[in-house]
């Protein structure tokens, strides 16, 4: 007689994809993901030989693993960095109406190239390039992905084989890539260097000019500032070099602000619009950083090397999707009202919050931390914000931090990082500092709901 199979330490797959828990988790993930998940934590078991192994153990691992396959990598989180346009945490937040606009554009078909007057085929240009006129004093505008875009595009329509000067003051690396010599050659212009790093003239660029030169180029310095002996050529007197000579200048602003933003108290940036009235012919600037919209790289100017832009292939490669546009089309909108453009446009309202505003968040805030972290020293102290992104990089922000003291930083760090919405700060002089400038009335209730950590 054939002796009996010995039974398996651990229950079959078969039988835990029927149990009631297993319903749960077939309803939330499909049956291919949740096999596979059991069938590991099945093979981890036998592996180790952790037996026995009850049903339950097994399809709570199983759904730890599901949980964390299925949560999105990019994720909402507190930016209390002290930096508000943080390129690495997506720069620009942007106006609510502008996220529905760009949501709303994703859920349906729309009229991105479709010219409803006419019946036919339209230009996805249209929906922004009216309001960059108007807004700027423009003769044309396009736009494509970002900013080192839209100069790879300007240098590749208008100096493909040809020569450009620049001054070396201005050869500037802004992110992990975008550097002018760089960009300069993927474009297939030639850089030709002028001046000095600190000190460039305007003889500096007539001696440059040649049967070689496409344009000059000007590259405003937005995350750097030389000081001390310097000499630079403005906009204005290089626009007359360039149209002396027959050729476009062309102005990199990069943080495009489309206001002053002396107005509200902050340091002046450069406008498209003072280029355009100082004779630039061309000038590109990003839309996440001062502006304040969705990534993209926005070109002003001569309507006839527009149209040159426009009719180069590469422009398709760089050409902005229909929910960035019509966030565009939504943030470019607010322009036309100044009078409430600090209130509705985040990125303006958080740069020009005043100190007490942040202070008192700050100061609201701080039972709450205190308990949470009985063992820690928590105190509001004044700090610095600074622009971010490359924007005015010399100036800061007066604010206000709740700051953790404390044995072990990196790890209280790492702790906050790791709540539901992670809470991102900053370690200096020995505490963990969480500047609450970019963290609005509105936000505080949740901030404190998810704290209690004991670290």
């Amino acid at each position: 007689m054939q002796a009996p199979a010995a039974r398996s330490p651990l229950p079959s797959l078969d039988a835990l994809l029927r149990s009631p828990e297993a319903a749960v988790l077939l309803g939330r993930f499909g049956r291919h993901a949740t096999a596979a998940a059991l069938r590991a934590a099945l093979t981890a078991r036998r592996t180790a030989r952790a037996f026995p192994a009850p049903a339950a153990g097994i399809l709570d691992a199983a759904a730890d693993a599901l949980a964390r396959q299925f949560a999105a990598s990019q994720r909402p989180v507190f930016n209390l960095t002290g930096t508000v346009l943080h390129t690495n945490l997506g720069r620009a937040a942007l106006p609510p109406e502008a996220a529905e606009a760009a949501a709303e554009a994703l859920r349906s078909a729309t009229t991105l190239e479709f010219d409803l007057a006419t019946g036919r085929r339209g230009e996805r240009d249209a929906h922004i390039a009216p309001l960059l006129c108007q807004i700027t004093g423009a003769e044309a505008a396009t736009v494509v992905n970002n900013n080192a875009a839209a100069v790879l595009l300007v240098l590749n329509t208008l100096a493909l084989g040809k020569q450009v000067p620049v001054s070396r003051g201005e050869l500037i690396e802004i992110g992990g890539a975008f550097r002018i010599p760089d960009i300069m050659a993927r474009a297939g212009a030639v850089l030709r260097e002028v001046g000095t790093t600190n000190r460039t003239h305007a003889r500096d660029y007539q001696a440059a000019i040649g049967p070689e030169t496409a344009l000059l180029m000007r590259v405003h310095p937005s995350n750097y500032a030389i000081t001390g002996f310097t000499a630079a050529v403005g906009t204005a007197e290089l626009a007359g070099i360039a149209h002396a000579a027959g050729l476009p200048l062309v102005e990199d602003l990069g943080s495009g602000s489309l206001v002053d933003l002396a107005a509200w108290g902050l340091p002046h940036e450069p406008t498209p619009q003072e280029s355009l009235a100082a004779g630039a012919d061309l000038v590109t600037f990003s839309g996440d950083k001062l502006l304040g919209g969705p990534q993209a790289g926005l070109i002003v100017g001569s309507a006839n090397v527009i149209r040159r832009m426009n009719a180069n292939p590469m422009k398709r490669a760089l050409r902005l999707d229909k929910a960035r546009l019509a966030a565009l089309e939504h943030v470019l909108r607010l322009y036309l009202d100044p009078d409430r453009l600090r209130d509705r446009l985040p990125a303006l309202r958080l740069l020009t919050r005043p100190y007490a505003d942040i202070r008192a968040t700050a100061e609201r805030l701080l039972p709450g931390l205190r308990d949470a972290f009985l063992d820690r020293p928590v105190a509001v102290e004044p700090c610095r914000s600074q622009i971010g992104s490359g924007a005015l990089p010399l100036d800061r922000l007066p604010s206000a931090a709740l700051t953790i003291g404390g044995n072990s930083l990196e790890n209280l760090a790492t702790t906050l990082r790791a709540r539901p919405r992670p809470v991102l700060g900053r370690i200096a002089t020995g505490r963990l500092w969480l500047d609450c400038r970019c963290l609005e009335p509105d936000q505080e209730a949740s901030f404190l709901a998810q704290l209690p950590v004991r670290g």
